[in-house]
């Protein structure tokens, strides 16, 4: 016997009755979010720059979030330049949002806008892939063939999704028979609300996890486990179920406090943590999910499961001679780049930015937002013949839901410090619902004004 069927719409107003009782009004709350929206869209503090005059030509590879911002930058702090957008996608995808739209608390189209309403008047689109990367003749040469030249050129290009790595998988399993995958795009994650709602009506077994790979959001596997529990909870059904969760390696999260807490909460919600499991295929007939261990292959059924593939750098990148060439970001193709500056370490007129970069941290909108105003201000200083004394410190944002209507607010560098924004407000391990508002409210207008080059 089953409880209340979830309602996101429901859930919401759960939590702003249990606000009102507190003293909050609605316009309180309205207010909080809008303030901590211009909060966090407030410029990093840079030193004040002069636009400099330059017929430069710029190239940046990829037109996501990380290539719009850069060109915006550019164009205000460069006049003359001829800044060049290589990217064919038409669609642009406010990716924080999947985690939402995958736990059926938005609908798909709450992540989507077009590309053209965000490239900056005067920057030039190539609405086109790029085919070839070659850094020593200076060039980028398109999907038709092509050739771009460049005096600087930022790497931009994201990473690819490769689900051909997990056996027995594919995207038209997305939706049906107990599979989902939050990060094939839009309408898949909304394909993935729908059959985790189906699996939350009966209960059953559920499987997360994450792949070895360096992934972007690394904390949206944790977060979607603990919605789905909560979801079930609501729902009535979680004493019949089972939630696995199959961490990649020792750890559920890179950073030791935060893995400490968070092992703490799963211990509290009942969920089976399983380590070093990388998942290495699926039986879609026989809802079996099989990993790699150390111990050689293990298998477990499932009712319902999150399959997110390993990722990687795009091929023209991985192709080309800018991705490490060893270590441990080099089998996948990152770009090798100064950690601190974003610039090559071999190719000083060449920047990579956002998920393609090769540096410890960084796969998330929010890094993004504290890497562009660096490799920016680094390639301007170089056209303006000055040194540019910017750092990038390895800052990374994830907003952990941990239950419909609360979340914690994890904001940490390269050396694994937490550094909080709102020191005395937000506390950074505590599930709060100014927290879950950041999530759900004020971090979407905080990205659009990124990528407009005002964040």
């Amino acid at each position: 016997m089953t409880g209340r069927t979830f309602s996101p719409f429901a859930a919401d107003s759960a939590v702003i009755r249990m606000l009102e009782s507190r003293g909050l009004t609605r316009r309180d709350m309205l207010a909080g979010a809008a303030a901590l929206s211009l909060f966090l869209a407030a410029p990093p503090a840079a030193r004040a720059v002069s636009p400099v005059a330059s017929r430069a030509r710029i190239v940046i590879v990829g037109a996501g979030a990380a290539g719009l911002s850069c060109a915006a930058r550019l164009k205000r702090e460069v006049v003359g330049a001829e800044i060049t957008l290589i990217d064919p996608r038409k669609r642009h995808y406010y990716q924080p949002g999947f985690t939402l739209v995958a736990a059926g608390l938005q609908p798909a189209d709450y992540v989507l806008s077009s590309t053209a309403e965000w490239v900056p008047d005067g920057v030039a689109w190539i609405e086109e892939a790029a085919a070839e990367i070659d850094p020593d003749g200076r060039k980028v040469v398109t999907a038709s063939g092509r050739s771009v030249p460049y005096d600087f050129l930022i790497v931009a290009a994201g990473l690819t999704l490769d689900f051909d790595a997990v056996e027995g998988f594919e995207r038209r399993l997305i939706g049906r028979d107990g599979v989902g995958a939050v990060y094939a795009g839009p309408e898949e994650a909304a394909a993935t609300a729908a059959e985790m709602m189906r699996f939350a009506e009966r209960g059953g077994v559920g499987v997360f996890g994450r792949p070895a790979t360096e992934m972007k959001c690394a904390g949206a596997p944790l977060k979607y486990t603990m919605i789905v529990d909560d979801i079930l909870r609501t729902n009535g059904t979680r004493e019949q179920s089972e939630i696995k969760y199959f961490a990649h390696a020792n750890a559920l999260f890179s950073v030791p406090i935060v893995n400490e807490k968070l092992r703490m909460l799963f211990d509290r919600k009942g969920v089976e943590v399983h380590r070093s499991h990388v998942l290495k295929g699926i039986d879609p007939v026989k809802k079996l999910a099989f990993f790699t261990t150390p111990d050689g292959t293990a298998e477990c059924d499932y009712d319902f499961i999150n399959v997110i593939p390993p990722m990687r750098a795009p091929e023209p990148v991985r192709n080309s001679p800018l991705p490490w060439r060893e270590g441990p970001w080099a089998n996948d193709g990152w770009v090798e780049v100064d950690r601190h500056t974003m610039r090559h370490l071999r190719y000083p007129e060449v920047f990579a930015v956002g998920d393609v970069a090769g540096v410890p941290k960084g796969k998330t909108a929010a890094s993004v937002k504290w890497q562009v105003p660096v490799a920016v201000d680094h390639l301007v200083a170089d056209i303006a013949g000055r040194e540019s004394l910017e750092s990038y410190n390895g800052y990374t944002s994830c907003p952990l839901i941990t239950r419909i209507g609360r979340a914690m607010l994890i904001e940490f560098d390269y050396d694994d410090n937490l550094v909080p924004s709102f020191p005395g407000v937000v506390a950074p391990l505590e599930e709060l619902w100014i927290s879950w508002l950041m999530k759900k409210v004020a971090l979407k207008p905080t990205y659009f004004a990124m990528i407009r080059g005002q964040a």
